[in-house]
């Protein structure tokens, strides 16, 4: 009797479009194929960790100070802010069940037409964060170099350059570099800043004296705590489309929600310490009248660190958002666009006119959109139990999101009905709603976010969107 030889199976093809580090990535939103798929969650903690590891939460915690609260009140505020990190995690469980972007994904809740308009928004507000990035960046190291005798226009534009390059680089490259800068850039920076907490904790005023800051002032509080991570929820898939189908909910969730949670609470914390001690108004030069004079260059730098490593993820992400449009380009092309645009609007804050305060205000007014956009997003993954119709979030007219004429009337009506309540109870520079001075200064606007949720629930629950894939 003949033994049959068994031919043994050829091996599984290797994906083209693989992502490794210093190498352009090749993928944008197309769904990233299970060969090519590696990492797991714990690689998101150092993403958020690291992406996080910015100034501006040192500011935040200045900023609830400034509103009355007194240490442990302000504290608290940051600490419930850091926990909103566990929401912004658990939505990049839809990049892994996908192999998609946010922006792709939340076709599935508003419609791929319906979309459109959010995704623009969306792309306005990266933009507009890092430009504002650079320019803290810029000041930052225009400072550093003055430490070193080095003045004028010429050192400005000299920190531009290398601002933007840090920046800019990174992010063209792609998702394996963005991932390895941030870790690494974490290591050094978390060193720093744990430093700064030292030098700013011990001095600071742990009384409970005062704390009565009223109804606006506790709300406008949550509204600066929380806004930080609620900014990050059109993009977590974004970071989450590589990783291997088996990742489970549990340990994405948690990984990328302690990176986040620990960064912007530990510096939020040290903008309390500071804010009881010294005058943030100008909250860089503020800090600075605190730390010993060897440490001050280091901070400078940290500064700069802080907004490059926050808006590496914003440029990456802003670069899949412009194919999300429509953008005819792969995503390393489409980047060019993005940091262009940040580059056109650094220019002109930093040598032709002071934009900044104007841009920051417009960009706190979009929280009237985002924040019942992320219900409406949130809402969806949930009703659906993250599962998608993959093929129908690329097909347009043919596929299953395509609704009516491209919209999703309980996505669209619920946004709708989540913004209505935001620009009633908003109170920013640009706009105060009606409601703000009945409800004694609140600012409510975040609520939204639960009016949306609650309303796009409330239209779903006789078809519930659900998907078998």
């Amino acid at each position: 009797m003949t033994k049959t030889r068994t031919q043994p199976s050829p091996p599984a093809p290797r994906d083209q479009g693989r992502d490794e580090v210093f190498q352009i990535e090749t993928h944008g939103i197309d769904p990233i194929p299970e060969s090519a798929r590696h990492g797991g969650a714990k690689d998101l903690f150092w993403l958020w960790f690291g992406s996080n590891l910015t100034f501006t939460y040192v500011i935040n915690g200045a900023l609830a100070v400034a509103f009355g609260l007194n240490f442990w009140q302000a504290t608290g505020v940051v600490v419930i802010g850091g926990l909103a990190f566990f929401a912004i995690s658990a939505a990049g469980y839809s990049g892994v069940r996908t192999g998609t972007a946010t922006l792709v994904i939340s076709r599935a809740a508003f419609g791929v037409r319906g979309n459109w308009p959010a995704g623009l928004l969306n792309w306005v507000v990266s933009i507009g964060y890092t430009v504002v990035n650079t320019v803290v960046g810029v000041l930052a190291l225009e400072a550093f170099f003055a430490h070193l005798g080095w003045h004028g226009t010429g050192a400005r534009a000299a920190a531009l350059a290398v601002t933007m390059a840090l920046t800019f680089a990174v992010a063209l490259w792609g998702h394996a570099t963005v991932q390895f800068a941030e870790r690494w850039l974490a290591y050094v920076l978390a060193a720093g800043f744990g430093a700064l907490l030292v030098f700013v904790l011990p001095g600071a005023d742990f009384s409970t004296q005062g704390g009565a800051p009223g109804a606006a002032g506790w709300s406008l509080a949550f509204v600066v705590a929380l806004a930080g991570p609620f900014s990050y929820l059109p993009m977590p898939a974004d970071y989450t489309r590589y990783l291997p189908v088996t990742t489970s909910l549990r340990s994405l969730t948690w990984a990328g929600a302690l990176g986040g949670f620990v960064s912007s609470v530990a510096l939020g914390v040290a903008g309390v310490a500071a804010a009881t001690q010294a005058d943030l108004t100008d909250a860089v030069a503020g800090t600075e009248t605190l730390l010993p004079g060897w440490f001050k260059p280091v901070f400078l730098a940290l500064v700069l660190g802080g907004c490059v490593t926050n808006s590496i993820i914003t440029l990456y992400s802003s670069s899949l958002n412009l194919q999300v449009l429509g953008i005819p380009w792969s995503r390393a092309k489409a980047i060019v666009i993005s940091a262009a645009v940040t580059l056109g609007g650094s220019v002109y804050a930093l040598f032709l006119g002071d934009f900044t305060s104007a841009l920051l205000s417009f960009l706190s007014l979009l929280v009237i959109v985002f924040a019942p956009w992320g219900g409406v997003f949130l809402a969806d993954m949930v009703l659906r139990r993250c599962r998608y119709d993959n093929e129908s979030l690329h097909s347009g007219r043919a596929g299953a999101y395509w609704y009516r004429g491209g919209y999703h009337p309980a996505g669209l009506t619920a946004l709708l009905a989540g913004i209505a309540f935001g620009a009633l109870t908003c109170d920013s520079e640009l706009w105060t709603g009606p409601l703000v001075t009945p409800l004694g200064g609140a600012d409510l606007s975040l609520a939204s976010s639960v009016v949306a949720a609650l309303a796009y629930w409330a239209l779903s629950t006789r078809t519930a969107p659900t998907a078998s894939r």
